[in-house]
């Protein structure tokens, strides 16, 4: 019998089955896995913890101190000074000390503006490598209802709440960024609220760097205490807030 192909004088064509779609390949799946989130995270870590042990080898902020780069001088000094500056605190150096010798080396006025260049910078790389390292794996682990809360804070009110965190003494400054990072905080918020939220305590620093010299004059005893002042207000208030917590 023929088929209707053949009774039509049309010509039979054998139907040729699909190949069948080629499973993912061990460079695929190798792939989504050094793009996890916890691979990611992992990678953070040991950025951190590597540039942790190189401070701690080569003692950087020596080398700030004593007035380096010593062939550089005036605003390329300053330049290259505040790049320092912010890797630096990446690295997990007191911002405290680089703001004194930022007044060391470039005076009050100079010594400011390169100080608070550098943090912001030293904010911007912090805050990028949390945002895109860390923030995936860490924010479904924001679980605890005191979690919940500071993560609400900051997503929703991220300009005060970091400038709060800027002006507060007892903030760590690698903490509050990358706490920032893990939350829904945008960029501008964060940046604009780090550089306002640091110029009080850094311009106190830069001027007590700058007048260590003359120790006894008006300007060195102001600025000390624009630094001890704060310092004892926010210990005072943690103390309290200590008791607070426990009593509940």
């Amino acid at each position: 019998m023929l088929d209707a192909s053949n009774r039509s004088g049309g010509t039979a064509e054998l139907a040729v089955p699909a190949p069948p779609l080629p499973r993912a390949g061990l460079a695929a799946r190798c792939a989504r896995a050094l793009f996890s989130p916890w691979a990611r995270l992992s990678l953070l870590l040991a950025l951190l913890a590597g540039a942790g042990t190189v401070v701690l080898l080569f003692d950087p902020q020596r080398l700030l101190t004593h007035g380096w780069p010593p062939q550089a001088g005036g605003i390329a000094a300053a330049l290259v000074f505040g790049v320092g500056y912010g890797l630096c605190t990446v690295a997990f150096v007191p911002r405290p000390l680089l703001n004194l010798a930022a007044g060391a080396l470039f005076g009050s006025q100079l010594g400011l503006a390169t100080a608070l260049a550098g943090t912001v910078l030293g904010a911007g790389v912090a805050f990028g490598l949390g945002r895109l390292l860390g923030q995936d794996a860490l924010r479904p682990l924001l679980r605890g209802r005191l979690l919940r809360a500071a993560d609400g804070q900051l997503s929703r009110h991220g300009f005060r709440s970091m400038l709060a965190a800027r002006l507060f003494p007892g903030v760590p400054f690698w903490a509050a960024n990358y706490c920032a990072a893990v939350s829904r905080m945008g960029w501008l918020p964060f940046l604009l609220a780090t550089a306002l939220g640091s110029v009080p305590n850094t311009a106190a620093y830069a001027v007590a760097g700058a007048r260590a010299s003359a120790p006894t004059s008006p300007a060195f005893l102001i600025a000390m205490a624009c630094i001890a002042v704060p310092a004892l207000v926010g210990t005072v208030v943690a103390w309290r807030q200590r008791h607070r917590l426990r009593g509940r």
